[in-house]
């Protein structure tokens, strides 16, 4: 735009030089003429007028020799407005052709753009598919991971019934019938209880629980361990329980029909925990009812204080009394009780 407006300004600059050519032109034959007119009166008057028409013919003279001048000026002016003109106009051809170039440019690499981000749309559309595809299966597995602990747990649970019965059987036959048995699933995160085959009252028995190695029979007692109810821990993980009650001086054993299970997924969220030590767990203090034992943790500062602490589920539980004994391992610190010493 720049170009053509320069462009258009030489022109009318050419233009104008024109003009007043033609003017100086018209000037020049209108001042020969006037010469011509005064040369003929100067030899027809005499004196005071011939002297009068002589300075007018100077004066014309003169008139006419700066018209010449004038007009070669205007014609160095033409010569350069119209070398102006010229380049003005190359130029702003050039620029017209460079601006279309540019233009031409401009408009591949808006479309390149345009299908670059197309592409870039298309590769996000079939990721986020993909991932609605991987999630869904991801949930799929997940859902078949829960019927397969159920299941798990259903055959633990009629394992240990059979195995219970089995034993049963063969005390029955030895006529060595037990007085006691242990209900509930034998693994981490349930309960176990104590009951009575026939009807006895416990009111005045004692109760204390022992963990046994499956491979020597090495006894340990659980502190605090002494109530009908016992919720596992995770050092009993891998080992058997047992019940001793001593009633009237007649001590009677209840066993469990195999190790403790371990609970799954509980290692990986104590070491979740450990990476992030803000962590806190809500202590819900005592819950009434031998059912919260799964969620509730003995605690003996010393031997004339205890506690028994309570959480808000048997994942919580089981994973502070893992960091409490990794804790104090690091820390080279004993806790109360046998065994505690041992790395979980």
């Amino acid at each position: 735009m720049k170009f053509e407006k320069g462009l258009n300004t030489a022109t009318l600059l050419s233009n104008e030089v024109k003009w007043r050519q033609v003017a100086l032109l018209e000037r020049d034959i209108l001042l020969k003429n006037l010469k011509s007119v005064l040369e003929s009166l100067r030899g027809q008057v005499a004196g005071k007028f011939k002297d009068e028409i002589e300075e007018s013919v100077s004066m014309v003279d003169i008139l006419a020799v700066q018209l010449s001048k004038r007009e070669n000026e205007l014609l160095q002016q033409k010569t350069e407005v119209t070398r102006i003109a010229t380049s003005l106009k190359l130029a702003s051809e050039d620029a017209r052709t460079i601006v279309d170039e540019e233009r031409a440019n401009a408009r591949t690499e808006i479309e390149n753009a345009r299908a670059a981000v197309q592409r870039v749309q298309q590769v996000l559309k079939d990721k986020e598919n993909c991932s609605q595809r991987i999630g869904k299966q991801a949930m799929d597995i997940k859902n078949e991971i829960h019927v397969l602990r159920d299941q798990f747990a259903e055959m633990s649970s009629s394992s240990a019934r059979l195995l219970k019965e089995l034993e049963l059987h063969q005390r029955f036959e030895e006529n060595d019938a037990p007085s006691y048995e242990l209900e509930g699933l034998e693994s981490l995160g349930s309960m176990l209880r104590l009951v009575v085959q026939n009807n006895v009252s416990l009111s005045n028995a004692s109760v204390q629980w022992f963990r046994i190695q499956p491979q020597g029979s090495k006894t340990e007692i659980i502190s605090g361990a002494t109530k009908l109810v016992y919720a596992p821990e995770p050092h009993d993980v891998g080992r058997y329980l047992q019940a001793e009650v001593n009633l009237g001086g007649e001590i009677s054993v209840a066993k469990t029909a195999g190790p403790v299970d371990p609970a799954a997924g509980l290692v990986d969220y104590v070491e979740t925990l450990v990476r992030n030590p803000e962590t806190e767990y809500n202590l819900c203090g005592v819950r009434g009812g031998g059912d919260a034992a799964p969620q509730a943790m003995f605690w003996q500062p010393r031997k004339d204080l205890s506690f028994v602490l309570g959480f808000e589920t048997a994942r919580e539980r089981n994973s502070a009394i893992m960091l409490a004994r990794r804790f104090a391992i690091d820390c080279n610190i004993i806790l109360a009780g046998p065994g505690d010493k041992t790395p979980w």
